[in-house]
């Protein structure tokens, strides 16, 4: 059977032996919205849980609207024209108007980067920052959570007198799921707030993983802050696979965020008869596949499917390298995973990124990672303690050879938007 996988903004193609074949995973089908501007419109003038916008917004004199960065493909190009009108109708200036890029300790997004994420009428006619997690002046001091973690907020957030969130949920690795309250921690804070947040107690929880938010110590922290920090209304959206919209939440934080969580819990679930020999998967193409730092979130989400001692395919396009250069050079800091482990919970070693180092090491400690990429040499990869190879298909072809010809094979062609789980309800995360 030949299978679609996503890899850069192309599709790569990969063959599987019908009788090795054990799954394809795909998000459960969900029709579009049909009028998907017309839906915003319509969740806008009937929020859950709040005021319709422009009621929230009479009499405010700024606003603050945070936006994700380029690592998620939100349609902020539909959802912020509308909701910026209804601001400008309420008496809110555009120069008044500040939209904030929740980058994370991600780096900045700039030029057309901008205008493919927010469109050119909001490129040209709008206030539009980076949140920069190392330029602690631009923060201000809230405080600690329950956890201990210092409470950094983006002043150009918590100084405007209306607060917006826009955003996507989404699976997601450590917190469970994106969007609402993740998109103000770790999205506009500092990164003395990371020793904590990402630190490797917090990644190392059993239950800060993929679809889980009960216990989550990630999730719990991020909810702190959101209450801390405050958020007047927020504009979510679910996607299908290919990035059309299916649902809009708008309204609190909170009553959006998990409103979307349960349609996406429905909806990204599937399951997988038995754990896999052999696993096939990618970051989902562009946005998440340009680093390898990004890619690591196809990796950890199947996890939950993997036999000890298994094989896991990656197809990243990895068109900007490994990522940031102290990513990379976190590798240059170990030779085995064990080491790393060392060193991530001694009390006097801490390196910014790490987190995804430690969410790879997950993987590594149930499976052999191999990675096709021809954004990068093989070196490289290498270097980031993965085998590199020169295809796809020569990648399913050694993993039989090394697995034997019973082997059962899952192919998992979205990655990190999914959340392939065992049948029998048992997880290996």
């Amino acid at each position: 059977m030949k299978v679609p996988i996503r890899y850069g903004r192309t599709l790569l193609e990969v063959e599987v032996p019908d009788e090795n074949l054990l799954a394809v995973c795909h998000l459960h089908p969900i029709p579009p919205l049909d009028d998907p501007q017309g839906a915003i419109e319509e969740a806008l003038d009937h929020p859950m849980g709040t005021p319709p916008l422009q009621k929230l917004a009479k009499g405010r004199k700024s606003a603050c609207i945070v936006v994700c960065d380029k690592t998620r493909p939100v349609p902020n190009a539909l959802l912020l024209p509308p909701l910026l009108r209804r601001l400008q109708e309420s008496g809110i200036a555009p120069k008044r108007i500040t939209i904030l890029i929740a980058t994370g300790t991600h780096r900045p997004n700039v030029d057309g980067e901008l205008v493919e994420m927010l469109g050119e009428f909001v490129v040209d006619n709008y206030r539009i920052v980076n949140h920069i997690a190392t330029d602690i002046d631009s923060h201000a001091d809230l405080g600690f959570t329950s956890t201990k973690m210092p409470i950094l907020v983006d002043k150009r957030y918590l100084t405007a007198d209306l607060k917006i969130l826009v955003g996507l949920i989404e699976p997601h690795l450590m917190a469970g799921y994106s969007g609402g309250r993740k998109i103000l921690c770790p999205g506009i804070i500092a990164m003395p707030c990371m020793r904590t947040f990402h630190g490797a107690e917090f990644m190392g929880h059993p239950k800060s993983v993929t679809g889980i938010l009960d216990g989550n110590p990630v999730h719990l922290t991020a909810m702190e802050v959101a209450e801390k920090t405050g958020c007047d209304f927020a504009l979510h959206v679910t996607l299908d696979e290919q990035r059309r919209i299916t649902a809009i939440f708008a309204g609190d934080i909170h009553a959006t965020f998990f409103a979307g969580v349960r349609l996406v819990d429905q909806v990204a679930k599937v399951p997988v008869p038995e754990p896999a020999d052999i696993v096939i998967t990618s970051s989902a193409g562009y946005p998440l596949d340009t680093t390898f730092y990004q890619a690591i979130k196809g990796l950890v989400g199947v996890l939950p499917i993997l036999k000890k001692g298994s094989t896991v395919i990656l197809a990243a396009s990895l068109s900007e390298g490994l990522g940031l250069p102290r990513f990379r050079d976190i590798y240059t800091e170990f030779r085995t995973w064990d080491e790393f482990k060392r060193r991530i919970f001694s009390p006097d070693y801490f390196r910014e990124d790490q987190w995804m180092v430690q969410e790879q090491m997950k993987v590594a400690e149930m499976a052999d990672i191999w990675v096709y990429s021809d954004g990068v040499p093989p070196e490289e990869l290498e270097l980031a303690k993965v085998t590199p190879l020169t295809s796809l298909q020569e990648g399913v072809e050694a993993a039989l050879k090394k697995h034997g010809r019973n082997a059962k094979i899952v192919v998992v062609p979205d990655g990190p938007y999914l959340m392939p789980v065992l049948a029998n309800g048992l997880n290996r995360v």
